[in-house]
């Protein structure tokens, strides 16, 4: 008998994987950052080396229950078998190889508003820009164009811009990559046209993240301050293009909401936050404060924004509602170091019912000021006094952010994660929305360009890929976990957290039908392929079958399958509606025959040839390779098959979305990574032509559309070429890489999304300090929604690979982007 051993560690005591279901449960839950430091943990702790894979003919005393030869996987030390189906020759022959698929980021849905401030702005170009999950959005929304600045590894959470309005600075916090090596917060300055990195500032410097974030004006933008997330809320001011710290100084335990360079007087910088605001006079590489003096006047819980006039006094809105002026007054001079100007209250206005939540000064010199709870936005002439104001309607939640836009135009972020566009005479239109809380439901429609999400914000949401649009929203009872389309596409099935679920007309959004299967969460919602029958998958440990008819109207029970000892994960139907396969919480594989009465099969190795309509069962012989060594259990949130059965998708919990050969049955597959979403995966779904691919996010309640792009290789080298684009090739040279036609001199880095696997755990420092000097293949790649039209001459489509990994090896940057030739 022949046996394949990788790298055998010492077997885990079944203790590993105890542990109450509910326990469980809520590590599926559990918040992404702390989730992966622990996850990280106790990979490093225990975990080590899940793999020991064998093929074995049975002994005899086997054979009599299961034929056949079969592969051994361990999870958390439990033993996991899957059968060879009888169509392979010989296992050994596998070959599992990079897909020769890739996926190129299309449009991002959502925008986080709710927990960040003064990060929506209008761009010459046309375009809003705002971020969400790692990635920075440019949306010109006469166009309906999105373009994508894809530099961060993780939550972006502040946005400046430059004087000159294109360089633009975002801040992200520290991550954590799948090896548990901490991705440091630093702040990134991009070129908003050509979308190029032109410096990575604050390595090693910043903890836990960027808070804010400014550019200087006074001196045309040459400097930048930043306040960082610790505990001191270090301000620190750096000349950028040099990415060289000047000075830096611990400001207050307490938080901080904004910094800000002051417009004429260079050497002043403001900051503010709880109950506090800090004027800091700047030379050389010393920082001093002055507090500002509140006096007679009431001292505010917090504040929140900045503003300046023209003459130079500075504007503060607080959670007061009250707007305070000061101005600058001279003190008398020191001798030898001329006179000292000290800013004191000079004006307070009550401006809004609950706080003021942000100042925007406008072209003209006029001030926008936008509350909290009473959702005015407030116009101001230049003597401060309220000129307009228009209430933004509830269910959009409160301001966030207010820019100017075109002409009289204003745009708003608000805390329900809205983006709009307004004027005070027309009222609103929305631009951007998404989720509120945590995504885990997906279902593509069976045949129109449309896809559903379902989160724990209760909101069902209906999108059409195509024009990136809201088709519909329905707020549910309660949340819904997970979704399936009907075959005939006119009715879709969600199952919700309480064993309740509900059928919905795709069209009308009307409810249809309402059902209840247990109280506990339900998991998996699966029609089969001819639509007469449903299986709801629970966490209760069992399958609840329905016989449907009238088109998903009417559902009569059928029956349940009992046999699992923990939540059901997954599962899949057989063409035929004989068969279902599913995974538990336990990282079982059962199979179950439906005609006979749901029962359990119990000799596994009969189903090895059983065709499966869809897979997406994470655990099973064509797709356990997609599994990383050390794996838990919960590092893959999802699969799902694309219905040309070429490719796997996978969600996984380490921000990651991958794209592997299918069938895949060899461990440690190499894949295609990407990054975008800055939070655990939960779900993946190919739109019903494969064309496109839909994965969604946790934390970062994002949804984000990904084209699928199939790629050639020149039999002369090894150059990657879009089909259908007009692409030189270009001579295999040593180190060939496809690079961006020249832009004027852009800071180098190579893409730090090309989180290069299999390097030692050097220090993130001197990997993102290395990226720093690699290749720049960004550039082109990220601007991935030209301004060309692809019918104009001299459009070319844009490569975006950029976050995009091979983890067969080490990529270094000559290979960056040449995968391998098949």
């Amino acid at each position: 008998s022949s046996s394949i051993k990788k790298s055998l560690a010492a077997e885990k005591p079944h203790s590993a994987w105890e542990g109450s279901d509910d326990s469980r449960n809520k590590l599926l839950r559990v918040a992404s950052t702390s989730k992966l430091i622990s996850k990280v943990a106790k990979n490093a702790d225990k975990y080590v080396s899940v793999w020991y894979i064998k093929t074995a003919k049975m002994s005899t005393r086997e054979k009599n229950s299961q034929e056949g030869e079969y592969i051994k996987m361990f999870m958390r030390g439990r033993p996991i078998t899957m059968f060879i189906p009888s169509d392979v020759e010989n296992y050994d022959d596998i070959r599992t190889e990079l897909p020769p698929e890739k996926l190129k980021l299309e449009w991002v849905y959502g925008y986080r508003g709710r927990d960040c401030r003064a990060n929506v702005y209008l761009l010459p170009t046309g375009e809003i820009v705002y971020f969400i999950a790692s990635v920075v959005v440019l949306f010109n929304y006469e166009e309906r164009t999105q373009r994508h600045y894809l530099g961060h590894t993780d939550c972006v959470k502040c946005l400046a811009v430059h004087p000159d309005k294109i360089r633009i600075a975002t801040g992200q916090l520290a991550g954590v990559d799948k090896d548990g090596r901490p991705l440091q917060p630093h702040v990134r300055v991009w070129d908003s046209v050509s979308l190029v990195t032109l410096q990575v500032i604050g390595l090693g410097t910043f903890e836990r993240g960027v808070g804010c974030l400014d550019f200087s004006k006074a001196d045309s933008g040459t400097h930048l301050c930043v306040i960082d997330d610790s505990n001191e809320h270090m301000l620190t001011v750096w000349d950028w293009q040099r990415k060289s710290k000047i000075a830096e100084i611990k400001t207050t335990n307490e938080v901080v909401l904004a910094v800000e360079f002051h417009p004429t007087d260079a050497n002043t910088i403001i900051t503010c936050g709880k109950s506090h605001i800090f004027f800091w006079t700047w030379s050389g590489n010393s920082l001093s404060r002055k507090q500002g003096i509140f006096g007679k006047y009431e001292k505010p819980k917090f504040v929140q924004c900045l503003a300046f006039l023209g003459n130079g006094d500075v504007l503060t809105g607080d959670s007061g509602g009250i707007i305070l002026i000061w101005s600058k007054t001279t003190v008398e001079s020191t001798p030898g170091k001329g006179p000292k100007g000290v800013y004191q209250i000079s004006r307070q206005i009550k401006a809004h019912d609950g706080s003021v939540f942000t100042l925007c000064q406008m072209r003209n010199g006029m001030l926008l000021t936008g509350g909290g709870k009473d959702r005015k936005i407030i116009l101001w002439d230049h003597d401060l006094n309220p000129e307009r104001e228009i209430e933004v309607p509830d269910q959009y939640g409160t301001i966030r952010a207010v820019a100017e836009g075109k002409t009289d135009q204003f745009l708003v972020g608000t805390s329900r994660n809205f983006v709009l566009r307004g004027t005070f005479n027309d009222g609103f239109l929305v631009e951007v929305q998404g989720h509120t809380d945590e995504l885990w439901g997906l279902a593509s429609h069976p045949f129109k360009d449309l896809f559903l999400t379902c989160a724990q914000d209760r909101q069902v949401c209906m999108w059409n890929s195509v024009d990136h649009t809201l088709e519909w929203t329905r707020l549910l009872d309660e949340p819904g976990h997970c979704a399936d389309f009907h075959p005939s596409g006119a009715v879709v099935a969600i199952g919700t957290h309480s064993g309740r679920w509900f059928v919905l007309d795709a069209e009308t959004r009307d409810l249809v039908s309402i059902h209840t299967d247990g109280n506990e969460q339900l998991s998996v919602m699966r029609y089969s392929v001819d639509g007469t029958l449903l299986a709801v998958g629970s966490h209760d440990n069992f399958i609840y079958l329905y016989v449907v008819t009238e088109n998903g109207r009417k559902y009569s029970r059928y029956g349940k399958c009992t046999g699992h000892s923990s939540y059901i994960t997954h599962l899949d139907w057989s063409p035929d509606n004989k068969y279902i396969m599913s995974n538990s919480g336990d990282y079982e594989i059962l199979y179950w025959d439906i005609p006979s009465g749901c029962k359990l099969i119990r000799n596994r190795s009969d189903c090895k040839d059983i065709d499966w309509t869809t897979y997406t069962c994470v655990l099973g012989f064509q797709v356990f390779g997609v599994w990383p060594e050390g794996s838990d259990g919960t590092d893959i949130n999802a699969l799902v098959r694309s219905h040309n059965r070429k490719v796997i998708a996978v969600a996984d919990d380490f921000c990651k979305v991958h794209l592997f050969q299918y069938p895949c049955s060899k461990p440690k597959a190499p894949s295609h990574k990407y990054s975008a979403h800055s939070s655990h995966v939960t779900n993946v779904s190919f739109t019903h032509s494969d064309g496109h691919l839909i994965s969604t996010g946790g934390k970062d309640m994002s949804i984000i559309q990904w084209k699928l792009v199939e790629k050639v290789t020149l039999p002369q080298n090894d150059i990657v070429v879009d089909i259908g684009a007009t692409k030189v090739p270009i001579p295999a040279s040593e180190n060939a890489v496809q690079s961006p036609a020249p832009l004027p001199q852009p800071f180098n880095e190579m893409n730090q999304n090309e989180s290069v696997t299999g390097s030692s755990p050097a220090s993130l420092e001197s990997n993102l300090e290395q990226s720093a000097e690699a290749s720049e293949e960004q550039s082109e790649e990220q601007s991935e929604g030209s301004s060309l039209d692809p019918a104009e001459p001299g459009y070319e489509e844009p490569s975006n690979e950029t976050s995009e990994e091979h983890s067969e090896s080490t990529v270094t940057e000559e290979q960056q982007d040449n995968s391998p030739a098949s």
